[in-house]
């Protein structure tokens, strides 16, 4: 079970008064000082009352080995806190400077072929580099030192994204990181090497040393010392990141620390969950990506980030005004949305709601991406919209501290079955994890109801109805507390290529889905992948892609809840259900989707008990998310749509709204305007 993090929240330099942290990364370096003070009072007038500052300033910082340069620093530290403003003080340590990749170019990550990755953009030092961690921690003592009393101190930013560009290194230092790692999880190699079933292709080891990462190989490496090498990359970013939290914890052990995850991250290299408990309080940095599913995207890292947290308040460390620079085609943002998107991650959790960057910079690889002042200066709508923002969140200060209330359901996300899953010489090269999840988080907000989105450890016992999406790796201590889960009276689903392997990435023998075999009341004997293109229809009017599987009911009390109406597996059951104990066990054994799980999801949830809190008329076309304190609950009603949406029958008192809802009394209609948000305290 993962450790919730520490309650710690940021300091504060100023007043005791709720509020929430408003601000963004601040890089005065790369501005004249005539412009700091113009700076200061446009924060002001914006509401801001945080920056992170010095997140990528170490070469201005230290611009060779023995020479240090603090006082620009300083003087903007200085009046930071003379106007007001507290300070998320980066440790500075995300990108070496020149000097030290010239002076110790062992840095340097290497990439999976051999390549070293060079100078020139970000990020650029290994995870395990002794030599890197010497300087870096050198840093972060003199940052320490010269800032852990400073008044502006709220919170220390360890670090920054880290892992987003080097999470993965296969230089020397990380194979004798790696090795170390191994020995300390196996014991002995022979444990290993049952472990990682090395008397397939004559991979036994005799020795610790002949061990290395999965560097390129003529085939496919060794899926187990794949999965390893996943579990140490992210153990490896964790070691470092308590590396710089430990020297500040004794050096200024009343300040707290965070460090930005990125939950949207597509790769999921970094086991967040694993994480959370290493820092005082949970960040997040989330962007938005076009598409269909770019709302529910949003709003599913959210609930995952509010998870992580514990259902306490969190913080938004980086999201955009309007458009990114780094997507194939950047949008800018619509009226309304810049708002939206924010409240969003407040209904979540966020106590802090903090953009990337404060003044749009004019160079750099970044000079493209919005900021909360754009280069068209503060007469702008994207200025205006952040000193509107800054007002709505003045209004709701008193939600500040209110946790979020716990959903019926919940979808259950897991890392390593991600890992796992997607991995080289599978039946199918097409299965994303991540999207699946998302998928049947687009069926609850289609559908109105509302889902928590929970780490693997978390307490499932809270929950009527739990969705475990390609839940690959299923220790057998998991088979059996999901078992106790539907028994006690909870409604389990999961979806194909679920309970195949052990946490060795072994297959359960006897047949598929494996762990889950008995649960179900189904037995697989092979895989039926669909080909790229291909569907098949279902009887309940659904339509699959990417997988089919040729199931056989093994229990006669397993009702069949869909079955193939074409393709290979036609008139076979496609979707199970089987009654355990005082709840149930669902199979969906092909993709359904976004729109062909709503079906299935509905007469589920009606199964379970669990409705959908609004009105029928704003059912997946409005979001309600809940947070509370004490007995007062707060309702977040957000727009889906581009469409003004109207709710009948509220109650409670609206407490804040974004500029186009229409009038409202108690009982009565809320209008919502297109991309708008209100807050009601019942």
């Amino acid at each position: 079970m993962t450790r919730a993090p520490s309650p710690r929240w940021l300091r504060r330099p100023y007043d005791t008064a709720p509020r929430f942290a408003y601000g963004a990364d601040y890089n005065p370096e790369q501005w004249p000082r005539e412009v700091w003070h113009e700076d200061i009072r446009l924060m002001r007038e914006a509401g801001v009352n945080i920056v992170s500052l010095a997140v990528f300033s170490w070469a201005r910082i230290q611009p060779a080995p023995e020479v240090w340069d603090f006082g620009w620093l300083d003087e903007i530290m200085d009046l930071l806190h003379a106007g007001g403003i507290a300070v998320d003080l980066g440790t500075a340590t995300a990108s070496p400077p020149p000097w030290l990749t010239t002076l110790h170019p062992e840095i340097l990550p290497v990439g999976r072929a051999g390549e070293t990755i060079w100078p020139g953009a970000r990020q650029h030092w290994r995870p395990t580099s002794p030599v890197f961690r010497t300087y870096a921690l050198r840093l972060v003592t003199a940052m320490a030192e010269r800032y852990g009393r400073h008044p502006a101190l709220a919170a220390w930013h360890l670090s920054n994204e880290l892992g987003c560009h080097n999470v993965h290194d296969y230089s020397d230092d990380a194979a004798r990181a790696f090795r170390s790692w191994l020995e300390d999880r196996y014991g002995t190699i022979d444990a290993l090497n049952h472990a990682w079933g090395t008397d397939f292709w004559s991979q036994r080891y005799a020795e610790w040393e002949q061990i290395l990462p999965p560097r390129l190989a003529a085939s496919h490496p060794n899926p187990t010392q794949q999965l390893d090498f996943k579990r140490f990359s992210s153990d490896a970013l964790k070691e470092y990141l308590r590396a710089e939290r430990d020297v500040l914890y004794r050096l200024t052990p009343e300040v707290p620390v965070t460090t930005n995850f990125m939950v949207m991250d597509g790769t999921g290299g970094m086991h967040y969950a694993d994480w959370a408990h290493e820092v005082d309080f949970i960040s997040n940095d989330h962007y938005v990506r076009p598409g269909p599913q770019a709302l529910d995207e949003l709003s599913f890292s959210a609930a995952l980030t509010g998870s992580l947290a514990g259902g306490r308040p969190w913080y938004l460390m980086e999201h955009s005004t309007s458009a990114v620079n780094w997507q194939p085609v950047n949008v800018a943002k619509r009226t309304g949305e810049l708002a939206r998107d924010a409240l969003l991650h407040v209904a979540h959790g966020a106590d802090a709601v903090c953009f990337f960057q404060w003044r749009q910079s004019p160079a750099g690889a970044e000079k493209y991406h919005s900021a909360m002042v754009p280069h068209a200066g503060p007469d702008s709508e994207v200025f205006r919209a952040v000193a509107g923002l800054g007002g709505l969140l003045r209004e709701l200060a008193e939600v500040t501290g209110a946790t979020r209330r716990p959903a019926r359901a919940a979808i259950l996300f897991d890392w390593e079955s991600w890992w796992a899953s997607e991995q080289d010489s599978h039946p199918s090269s097409l299965l994303r994890y991540r999207q699946e999840a998302l998928d049947w988080y687009s069926a609850f907000l289609a559908l109105g109801v509302r889902a928590d989105v929970v780490p693997r450890g978390a307490a499932l016992d809270g929950y009527d109805l739990v969705v475990a999406p390609v839940l690959h790796m299923v220790p057998r201590t998991l088979a059996k507390e999901l078992t106790g889960y539907a028994e006690s009276g909870g409604h389990l689903v999961t979806t194909y290529f679920s309970g195949v392997v052990d946490e060795n990435d072994h297959a359960w023998l006897g047949g598929y889905p494996g762990a889950l075999r008995e649960l179900l009341g189904i037995r697989i004997e092979e895989f039926a992948p669909l080909l790229d293109g291909e569907s098949v229809a279902l009887d309940d009017g659904s339509t699959g892609t990417l997988w089919t599987d040729r199931i056989t009911v093994t229990d006669d009390t397993v009702a069949v809840l869909a079955a193939y109406r074409t393709g290979e597996q036609t008139g076979r059951p496609a979707i199970t259900r089987r009654p355990v104990g005082r709840g149930s066990a669902t199979y969906v054994s092909t993709r359904l989707g976004a729109e062909g799980s709503r079906g299935v999801l509905a007469r589920l949830l009606d199964g379970a008990g669990v409705t959908s809190e609004l009105p029928e008329e704003a059912r997946g076309r409005v979001e309600l998310v809940v947070r509370g304190s004490g007995d007062t609950t707060y309702w977040f009603l957000v727009n889906r749509t581009d469409a003004p949406v109207e709710l009948p029958g509220l109650s409670g008192e609206l407490i804040a709204r974004t500029p186009d809802a229409g009038p409202w009394a108690p009982g009565g209609s809320l209008v919502l305007g297109p991309r708008g948000v209100a807050v009601v305290r019942r």
